[in-house]
């Protein structure tokens, strides 16, 4: 099932020349014009800001009816100091864009093969978001009255978003679900994790985990932007070959097993109408009180 997806979506494992560090300007190219498609592709969804906020009243009711957490819980513990909730504004300003640059430029120089998949799967993952943030606008928590949340980047800093939502021209504030913010960072870890051996590569999984908290502390996301960002990225790790998984054939089951090997007839010689070895054959075939 997972090789017919790959096909319908023109992906394809990597082939051997791929195999080796692809030419560092068309990846550049390529990288900056993936980033601006997402950028100004999401500037699309503005406009729609009563179906923004309905979006997010049904989101915030599911998220009770599911018995989730309350985000306002996350950002209780953050605002215990000033200098805390500061560094968790910064992180979710800061670290998103140069921890994801950082970790591919780094593949790219180190492990090329990872670093194909790896950009693969971040861009199937960001063209996904992008057009459910176009399908579906979604208003933050702490734009939602009834969340009772603070927006803590405008109140202790800094801030990524302008004060007006609804005239920011350079982000999209109605674009919440799902969380690029946790899905690239857990994609960084697990692409850290699959491209080296240190026993200690487990510390990768920290990132997605201080994002998570970040990304709700702040009341930039709900618990559920997050969820459908892990639900992207494992559909995109099931679609995208690995490095080193071998592709099925095209037409075979992936799970098909390998054909059995042929057996060759023995090999037959004599003279005339003889054939060598009769004596042999037949002791072997036919019973010992059979033959006179």
């Amino acid at each position: 099932m997972a090789t017919r997806i790959r096909g319908a979506l023109g992906l394809r494992p990597a082939s051997p020349a791929e195999g080796g560090r692809p030419p560092l300007p068309r990846e550049l190219l390529l990288v900056t014009g993936l980033f601006l498609v997402y950028k100004f592709g999401r500037l699309l969804a503005n406009g729609h800001e009563s179906r923004a906020f309905r979006n997010a009243d049904l989101v915030w009711d599911a998220e009770r009816a599911l018995r989730l957490p309350g985000e306002g819980a996350v950002q209780q513990l953050l605002l215990h100091g000033e200098p805390l909730i500061r560094t968790a504004n910064t992180y979710y300003a800061v670290v998103h864009f140069p921890a994801t640059i950082a970790f591919l430029a780094w593949l790219y120089w180190r492990h090329p093969a990872p670093y194909v998949w790896s950009r693969r799967v971040l861009a199937l993952v960001t063209g996904a978001a992008l057009a459910l943030h176009i399908l579906i606008p979604l208003a933050p928590p702490r734009l939602l009255a009834a969340s009772g949340l603070v927006d803590t980047a405008r109140v202790y800093g800094p801030s990524v978003y302008g004060a007006v939502p609804e005239t920011d021209s350079m982000a999209n504030q109605f674009a919440a679900m799902p969380s690029l913010h946790f899905g690239w960072a857990l994609m960084v870890a697990i692409g850290l994790i699959a491209a080296t051996r240190s026993p200690l590569r487990w510390w990768w999984l920290l990132h997605p985990a201080i994002t998570l908290l970040v990304i709700v502390g702040t009341a930039n996301h709900y618990w559920l932007d997050a969820v459908a960002a892990a639900v992207l990225l494992g559909f995109a790790l099931l679609v995208v070959p690995s490095p080193g998984r071998p592709a099925a054939a095209p037409g075979a089951p992936a799970d098909a097993p390998p054909p059995l090997p042929r057996r060759e007839p023995a090999a037959r010689t004599g003279t005339g109408t003889g054939t060598a070895g009769t004596g042999a054959v037949e002791a072997a075939v036919v019973p010992a009180g059979a033959r006179r």
